[in-house]
């Protein structure tokens, strides 16, 4: 089951399950939102699909309308953006490993000693695996934002002024609401566009922080259930409506250096990420990079990750943030 989330052309938010063909959208008639729909589910003891499939009317959409007239929103969001965390693991594919060891190539020459974050990634291959029941290896994580860092699927991605770059993260997005008691319930996943500074972060592992403290998309869709164990697909990027740049989209776990359950684990250990009512998106790494192959992306290009296990592909346009200069006042 695959579940969207939309603003009516009165402006009212709806969600609902996508058809089997992908051409319409039948509603949900009680809860109004994903976040409503999971709610309901963890109270009723049943899973996101149930409760879904138990609220479903006969009330349907047209996919393709809601996409012409910019009323997709991200398959789930918060009533308190300040609430929906957005974070992120990288190097647990391969090619994620190989785009790193590259970027760091570039700035500090190839007969530098082996990257840290080869190291890490060596790491994931050895233990980040572990058999039912036991811990694995700690893989590497990073925060990317709040809930208002979330833009939604079709819309623009803003590359601020101060950044020395911006590139595509085509990734896959495991979604979690804390339940009453302090338990991650795990909605489904979702595709991602990550989005960071790739050149920022090759000046220096250390500035990794910095890029990636941008905007970030998810969608259009949500995946109830298990993860596919191989997922395949396409990221493209485009220029004035031209291919610029295509590569192969390889991830789900047959193509992961770590298992869901692993990164899970190390991220929902802390007491922090446990509190009730909380909203978690996890970006599970990208496993192929536009910037490891020449690409420079510029404002206007267009982002598209075409995986159709999701369903619909995400697609976001880069434009130019206008210039804010801040300033700290004392009071």
């Amino acid at each position: 089951m695959r579940l969207i989330q939309f603003t009516t052309a009165a402006g009212e938010r709806r969600a609902g399950v996508v058809s089997e063909d992908g051409r319409s959208v039948r509603l949900t008639q009680h809860a109004h939102s994903v976040h409503a729909l999971a709610q309901a589910a963890i109270a009723r003891g049943a899973r996101l699909r149930e409760e879904a499939g138990a609220q479903l009317g006969t009330e349907e959409a047209d996919y393709d309308t809601i996409l012409a007239e910019g009323r997709l929103l991200a398959p789930v969001d918060h009533p308190e953006p300040a609430r929906f965390w957005i974070t992120g693991t990288g190097l647990t594919h391969l090619g994620s490993a190989d785009a790193r060891d590259k970027m760091h190539e570039v700035a500090h020459g190839p007969e530098a000693d082996m990257t840290d974050s080869m190291k890490i990634f060596r790491m994931g291959l050895t233990g980040g695996k572990p058999a039912q029941g036991e811990i694995g290896v700690q893989p590497e994580w990073f925060f990317k934002g709040l809930g208002t860092c979330v833009v939604p699927p079709e819309a623009p991605l803003p590359l601020p002024d101060f950044a020395l770059a911006g590139g595509e993260e085509a990734e896959i997005v495991g979604l979690y609401l804390i339940g009453p008691d302090g338990t991650p319930w795990r909605l489904g996943y979702a595709l991602g566009n990550e989005f960071s500074d790739q050149v920022t972060e090759a000046q220096n592992y250390l500035y990794l922080a910095h890029s990636k403290l941008r905007a970030c998309s998810i969608g259009p869709e949500l995946l109830t259930g298990a993860l596919p164990e191989a997922v395949e697909g396409t990221v493209r990027v485009l220029r004035e409506g031209r291919t610029l740049w295509q590569g192969e989209f390889l991830s789900g776990e047959a193509n992961m250096s770590h298992s869901v359950r692993n990164l899970e684990h190390y991220h929902f250990r802390y007491d922090m990420f446990r509190r009730p009512g909380d909203l978690h998106a996890y970006f599970f790494g990208a496993p192929v990079l536009s910037c490891a192959h020449g690409i420079e992306a510029r404002p206007g290009d267009r982002f598209e990750i075409d995986v159709p296990a999701f369903g619909r592909p995400l697609r976001n346009t880069m434009v130019a943030a206008a210039r804010r200069d801040v300033a700290v006042r004392a009071l």
